[in-house]
């Protein structure tokens, strides 16, 4: 849907990426312009109005994640505007009755339905993935790694949750000592070294390197539990050590055949860049 937002009804919206959140931020008034279907200054207006509208009536969270970036202007100059991440922005968007609006509404209300059966059977999110992957040209042997290597990833999330990790951020370190360990590179370096942005890593990732992701996390989990490692000190020993044997054990294959291990092939559209597997 971000790819969707930097061009909305033929026009293009004014974004910047941020590399070290991983989040796209979209301009506001940009976007207002667009659904209201009138020019830069009325929609500036229209928006001013809009976020005193959301304060009255207790949306207050909506106006307040909207801060400003310098993007340029119609003049050519860098001039703060208001910004909003995808989550802010579709929150704005629901608030204005335009019809152009209404094909995001509706996307956001099947999502919403897509969710809510997710939770009442969790299999519907499963074959939701595998669809989406087939559709993506993934080929069967890809997708079954995949869904394998999520379902060794959820057992050690759950290991940690139980175990004295709480913040999301913490979860974010342990993964980057396992990654970093096994491959040489930080998460961020590895979505770099494959051209990726906002994608998911894991999505973009050959057999070869999901089978090492799932040896490492397998691993660190297998030594949390036998030592009870509780708590990010702890944990961080584990995490080491589980990415460690993966290491090793990408770096006997890597003097077997010659061939690295983690590269930066992709799975993204095949006229930018090329793609690591086909489907068959």
């Amino acid at each position: 849907m971000a790819e969707d937002l930097k061009l909305l009804e033929g026009k293009k919206i004014r974004h910047i990426y941020n590399e070290e959140k991983e989040v796209y931020y979209f301009s506001v008034v940009d976007v207002v312009a667009i659904l209201i279907e009138k020019d830069y200054q009325s929609a500036r207006k229209y928006w001013n109005k809009l976020a005193q509208r959301l304060r009255e009536e207790g949306s207050e969270q909506t106006v307040t994640n909207c801060h400003q970036l310098k993007m340029k202007a119609q003049d050519g100059k860098m001039r703060q505007t208001d910004v909003a991440d995808i989550k802010t922005m579709f929150r704005i968007i629901q608030s204005i009755p335009s019809k152009k609006a209404e094909p995001i509404k509706q996307w956001l209300a099947k999502v919403g339905q897509e969710r809510i059966q997710e939770l009442a059977d969790p299999s519907t999110a499963l074959d939701r993935a595998r669809d989406i992957w087939q559709k993506q040209g993934r080929s069967e042997k890809w997708i079954q790694q995949r869904m394998s290597g999520q379902e060794t990833r959820n057992k050690l999330t759950d290991y940690w949750a139980e175990h004295g990790i709480e913040e999301s951020n913490e979860f974010a370190i342990l993964t980057n000592i396992i990654h970093q360990e096994w491959t040489g590179l930080t998460v961020k370096e590895h979505k770099q070294l494959k051209n990726l942005k906002s994608q998911n890593l894991r999505d973009h990732m050959s057999e070869a390197e999901l089978i090492f992701t799932a040896l490492a996390e397998l691993s660190t989990r297998q030594i949390a539990e036998s030592e009870n490692a509780t708590g990010l000190s702890e944990n961080k020993k584990s995490a080491k050590r589980g990415g460690n044997i993966a290491k090793q054990a990408r770096e006997k294959l890597e003097l077997e055949t010659g061939k690295k291990v983690v590269t930066g092939e992709n799975f993204l559209p095949a006229q930018k860049h090329k793609n690591i597997e086909k489907k068959k």
